[in-house]
């Protein structure tokens, strides 16, 4: 492989040699494909859910090595419909199952027998996880970036029982207040937030600012150094914005449409996959307690040398920080020698 030139430490963004969709269960799925045509397959999936796709997604890998594929997931990015343009359209058939199904299926679609590496981030690293588990001969690698097990003690301390005040108190109180200050009923809205900001995104004429309410309070606390240009950027922006806070706020309301602890009660189906974690210390969003908790029970389970976890110092959750970014694009180099 020749000598790459590198743009912040990462490798240059290469446009898509294929672009299309998949349609499925009334969602066109699109889909993108970068790199080296005759390379092993790495598929990346976004956070959110509803986070979508970007060029910059492509730049964690080498595209001289790898052939990647980036794919927005249903109701976000260039997917259709985008829950910007069809909220119930965009919900509809939308869970943890329908989204391992469309991987399979775009796996199959791909003519190839298997995923080499995915790479997962946030929500990702749920889908990567379910997916993983469940067709455990159709992927070798596993890259996680924030580990999200979908276990109550994680929604809950993001988005219910405060703990993100004890270091974003302005942020939690924005996060909040906007319920109490749209409801009728504080006294029950409060006890569940998530299902006060449904019954608000459900509203055309609440929609968009609901959205910004909860989007802005996630985005806010993503990077160890706030990142107020991402934050505009996705707030101006309704086919990001909205996507964003209504399958996020749909996924976690029902639990992520998982068994709970089922992620790590079938973690024995990957125990002798190749997998690596690479966790913010200072997350705020995704708990390095959960990253911990995953960690230790692939090793309970028999994993040893095939399984890493590294805690990122100085870094939140975003993959906008340099330092989480720079640890992920050093993973992907890594697992090219490891195959």
């Amino acid at each position: 492989m020749g000598d790459q030139v590198l743009v912040n430490g990462l490798y240059p963004e290469t446009a898509p040699y294929k672009t299309d969709y998949l349609k499925v269960n009334g969602h066109q799925i699109y889909y993108e494909i970068s790199g080296n045509p005759d390379g092993p397959t790495a598929l990346f999936l976004h956070g959110g859910p509803g986070g979508g796709t970007s060029a910059r997604d492509r730049c964690f890998f080498n595209p001289e090595h790898y052939r990647v594929v980036l794919v927005d997931q249903r109701g976000s990015g260039k997917s259709i419909p985008n829950a910007s343009h069809d909220y119930e359209g965009a919900l509809m058939n939308n869970s943890t199952q329908y989204l391992m199904e469309d991987i399979e299926l775009l796996r199959q679609e791909l003519s190839i027998d298997h995923w080499q590496l995915i790479l997962g981030g946030s929500w990702g690293t749920t889908l990567a996880i379910a997916y993983a588990e469940q067709y455990p001969n159709r992927c070798r690698q596993i890259l996680l970036r924030g580990i999200f097990t979908a276990l109550p003690d994680e929604i809950d301390a993001l988005f219910q029982n405060g703990t993100t005040a004890n270091h974003y108190p302005e942020e939690w109180g924005k996060y909040t207040s906007y319920i109490q200050n749209t409801s009728q009923n504080w006294d029950l809205d409060q006890q569940n937030l998530l299902a006060a900001y449904q019954k608000r995104l459900f509203d055309p004429d609440q929609r968009l600012e609901a959205a910004k309410a909860f989007a802005g309070y996630e985005l806010s606390i993503s990077c160890l150094y706030r990142n107020d240009e991402r934050v505009r950027s996705v707030l101006s922006n309704p086919d990001k914005l909205v996507p964003f806070a209504s399958l996020e706020v749909h996924y976690m309301l029902h639990g992520c449409f998982l068994k709970r602890g089922q992620l790590l009660e079938n973690i024995r189906a990957i125990k002798n996959h190749r997998i690596h974690i690479v966790h913010g210390r200072n997350d705020s969003v995704c708990l390095p307690r959960a990253a911990w908790r995953f960690y230790q029970s692939l090793k309970n389970e028999g994993a040893q040398n095939n399984v890493t976890l590294n805690f990122i110092q100085a870094a939140g959750h975003s993959d906008n920080d340099q330092n989480i970014a720079l640890a992920l694009k050093k993973a992907t180099d890594q697992l090219i020698t490891e195959v």
